[in-house]
């Protein structure tokens, strides 16, 4: 009976996949059918229900909005073009420098955010459109930013390390954190490696020595920003606040 179920699990989801049915409804669906073919139908929708409403019953679950919304807050407030500016005084000199600061730009803005989407169309937004007119390839510039959005979600602070802790069944939030920074760094340089190679072959163009002179005042008004994740580690690693508190905190700053 076991081998069934998974057969239907399985078979079921990549049919509706095929027929054009969307991810969450396919999942649905299909579990739906694997739990009538094992428990009667009464049974399996009052667990179902009572499984759903539950693991949303969380009041943990209240950090995801507040850390997006920090983000949206800090994106409409023109903070992506500030961590650009910020990341081109490191990388501005390195062949393919405006691919390392897409993939510093995105690691920066997505930790804040915690979100590859808003990540992507913030920093991607300023840099592809850039890269293009500096004389780099499209897909290039656009394989670099999808590549490099999600290392924000594992760059503290991660929603979804927070959600990781709630289904694990209380694992260590601050360990998960520090754990996403090593997994953050290395996955950005990794790409930034693979960037300077395909670069350098190319001939990329580098940034013009211009953007030092004003290295002060880009710092300057960077530091807020970059504020808001020392503050936010801090305060969680130190105990002064929780995780959730710390999303709530981040809105307010």
């Amino acid at each position: 009976m076991a081998i069934e179920a998974g057969l239907v699990l399985f078979f079921v989801f990549v049919v509706l996949l095929v027929l054009g049915m969307p991810i969450a409804i396919s999942i649905a669906f299909s579990s739906m059918m694997t739990l009538l073919l094992v428990i009667p139908f009464d049974v399996s929708a009052f667990s179902s229900a009572q499984k759903m409403v539950g693991s949303i019953n969380s009041f943990s679950l209240i950090a995801i909005p507040f850390f997006v919304l920090s983000g949206i807050i800090m994106n409409n407030g023109g903070i992506a073009k500030k961590l650009v500016d910020f990341a081109m005084l490191f990388v501005g000199r390195v062949p393919g420098a405006l691919a390392h600061t897409n993939v510093l730009g995105n690691a920066l803005f997505g930790s804040i955010s915690s979100s590859a989407i808003a990540a992507s169309t913030s920093i991607g937004g300023v840099l592809i459109p850039q890269q293009v007119e500096e004389g780099y390839d499209r897909k290039f510039a656009t394989a670099v930013n999808i590549a490099s959005a999600p290392t924000g979600m594992v760059i503290p602070p991660s929603t979804a390390f927070i959600m990781y802790s709630l289904v694990a069944g209380g694992t260590s939030i601050s360990a998960l954190f520090m754990g996403g920074y090593l997994v953050g760094i290395f996955w950005s340089l990794g790409i930034m490696l693979v960037a300077f190679i395909v670069a350098k072959k190319n001939k990329y163009p580098v940034v013009e020595k211009g953007q030092m002179a004003h290295a002060g005042k880009i710092i300057k008004e960077a530091i807020p920003s970059l504020l808001l994740i020392v503050i936010i580690i801090g305060g969680i690693l130190t105990g002064i606040f929780t995780a959730v508190e710390a999303s709530a905190i981040a809105v307010i700053y």
